[in-house]
């Protein structure tokens, strides 16, 4: 779409995306994860004021996305599904509602049992990291127990193959200069166990530093180097396989949508699921009531791409954010040295 085409998506008034953090708490901690972990699970008034805001808004939309994020949303899942009824309910008396429903998860919980729960909810789509082969993948991606977390994850993904669900799975792999030598055959065994199945598609990303404790001693890929591995790794995803895929990122960023909206554990509003410290990504709060109390000079340079039809701020509205001399920084995301 153009600009105005993607402005006019962003302003209406008749689409709604929530993206909802029903717990700020995980079972992982990832090596490059910008996550604090100071949040515990989603409150009932927070759980309340969510339906409500849904109660507010339904009858007046024609699209309702919800994006399940965290910490870990299956840690949380009674709220999961406590809220996700309340919107299948809603939606049975509006016939001409389209609601979709995501989920951005490590994958350990999601066994066939739960991602069946979770389909007649309406969460149809998943995405779900795999950073290399189990030695690999255990270094970076480790339970907070220090325990590996590969061989569950795998066994859940091939128990969802072997079922009939109809779900979508987005299986993400972030690149390292320490993962690389590994990828080519790590991503044709996934190709050649997953890619048959037209529910399955791989999106690949580099790790970039966002803020988190191992910003300073951690490698990643420069953007110079990108272009090379990103063109090595699709071949290897497309070589034998008309239905392998990689799925790659939009180029408007739901942060500088008018319509989106984070919604945090303890009720805060935010618009960016990486900036989660940054005081400048808390622009309101939700009431138990489900209004919204939105501080609109926190909110403003978020959308500021649309009024100065600036594509750069549109794809990523944090990069540039203004600041007053009172603020802090903006945290540090970027790449690395040239590899």
């Amino acid at each position: 779409m153009g600009f105005q085409e993607e402005l006019g998506a962003a302003l209406t008034d008749r689409a709604l995306h929530l993206i909802v953090l029903p717990t700020e708490q995980c079972n992982f901690r990832c090596t490059y994860c910008y996550e604090d972990f100071t949040v515990g699970h989603m409150q009932p008034t927070t759980v309340q004021g969510i339906k409500r805001l849904l109660d507010r808004r339904m009858a007046g939309l024609e699209r309702l996305n919800v994006s399940w994020f965290g910490g870990e949303p299956l840690m949380a899942r009674a709220v999961v599904e406590e809220i996700s009824a309340h919107i299948v309910a809603a939606a049975a008396d509006a016939p001409d509602l389209q609601y979709m429903s995501d989920m951005t998860t490590n994958g350990y919980l999601l066994g066939v049992p739960v991602a069946e729960r979770l389909a007649e909810l309406g969460i149809r789509s998943y995405q779900i990291s795999l950073d290399g082969p189990e030695a690999v993948h255990d270094t970076t991606r480790v339970r907070a127990n220090g325990g590996s977390s590969f061989r569950q994850i795998w066994q859940n993904l091939l128990a969802i193959r072997d079922s009939t669900l109809p779900i979508g799975v987005i299986l993400r792999s972030h690149l390292t200069p320490a993962n690389l030598p590994s990828m080519p055959d790590f991503l044709a065994e996934v190709r050649d166990t997953f890619l048959d199945d037209d529910r399955f598609s791989v999106s690949l990303k580099p790790v970039e530093r966002m803020g988190g404790p191992n910003d300073a001693t951690m490698d990643v890929l420069s953007k110079e180097a990108r272009t090379d591995v990103m063109a090595e790794l699709e071949a290897v995803l497309s070589a034998g396989a008309s239905t392998a895929r990689n799925a790659m990122g939009a180029e408007v960023c739901y942060a500088s949508r008018p319509n989106s909206l984070v919604i945090r554990a303890d009720g805060r509003i935010g618009k960016c699921t990486v900036a989660l410290t940054d005081p400048s990504n808390t622009v309101g709060q939700l009431l138990p009531d489900g209004k919204l109390r939105i501080d609109n000079a926190r909110l403003s340079p978020w959308l500021r791409g649309w009024a100065d039809q600036d594509w750069n701020a549109v794809r990523c509205p944090y990069i540039g954010m203004p600041r007053t001399r009172s603020e802090p920084p903006l945290l540090q995301i970027g790449y690395g040295p040239h590899r």
